[in-house]
């Protein structure tokens, strides 16, 4: 059993714990924008259903990696080297460059088929266009990527391992309470698809800089993500704004 009051009577590990929370949430909201995504292809009845269950396996698969925390330390160290481009792979880079890939492949596809005039079934909608289970594995597979991502930066900020299920359990409930309103969010507004789209681009390159060694500060990422969210919030308003005038016009009119 862990010795909270032991734990908690020094300063520093509060400290610890608050920035572990923050890089965790941080972490999970990469996630969260992918769950969203994917399960407001489903019918509607099944979108609650299935965040649940994604959110739910990030949980377990969090907790299970922490429990194998000294084996999961063990995959930063090098397996493989590709003497073309001068880099030693370990397998958490390979995990991170096939969790990249498939972002990057995933958000490709889905802009792809917002931009076609005629993109045929696969169409990003409203409309039910992908099974539950497929669904469902695609969030499972890139749960494992970011549960990985999570576990690490976890061993790196503090040696308790109290604190990491603590910091764990506040982040997966964070995603569980915004998970409902940002999949509506994006689902109501079509111009925010696009732009969480954009994200996840961002996002997966991002994992496949990191996977080849290239150090990306994540500070300047999410603040390109929140610039970008700005001025995004800003274009809703003004179309919100216009749509009033458009329709203070036609009453004007009716009434003449």
């Amino acid at each position: 059993m862990f010795d909270l009051a032991a734990i908690f009577s020094d300063p520093a590990n509060w400290l610890a714990l608050a920035t572990l929370i923050v890089m965790e949430v941080v972490l999970g909201i990469d996630n969260l924008i992918f769950i969203s995504i994917l399960t407001n292809k489903l019918p509607e009845d099944q979108r609650a259903k299935a965040r649940t269950l994604g959110i739910g396996a990030a949980l377990v698969l969090r907790l299970a990696f922490l429990s194998l925390v000294f084996i999961i330390v063990q995959l930063t160290e090098p397996v493989v080297t590709i003497p073309v481009i001068d880099a030693a792979l370990s397998w958490r880079d390979m995990i991170l460059i096939a969790g990249g890939l498939f972002l990057v492949w995933k958000a490709t596809k889905e802009i792809h088929h917002n931009v076609d005039p005629d993109p045929g079934p696969d169409m990003f909608s409203g409309k039910a266009t992908m099974s539950f289970a497929a669904a469902i594995g695609q969030i499972l597979l890139l749960d494992m990527v970011f549960s990985i991502d999570s576990i690490i930066t976890a061993v790196g900020m503090t040696d308790h391992i109290a604190i990491m299920v603590i910091a764990i359990l506040i982040t997966v409930a964070v995603m569980f309470a915004a998970a409902g309103p940002l999949a509506n969010f994006i689902n109501a507004n079509p111009s925010v698809v696009m732009l969480a789209l954009g994200f996840l681009l961002m996002i997966g390159m991002t994992l496949i800089a990191e996977g080849f060694g290239a150090k990306v500060p994540k500070g300047y990422v999410y603040a390109a993500m929140l610039f970008s969210g700005f001025i995004e919030a800003l274009n809703l308003l003004s179309r919100r704004a216009q749509g009033r005038k458009t329709g203070e016009k036609s009453r004007m009119r009716v009434k003449r």
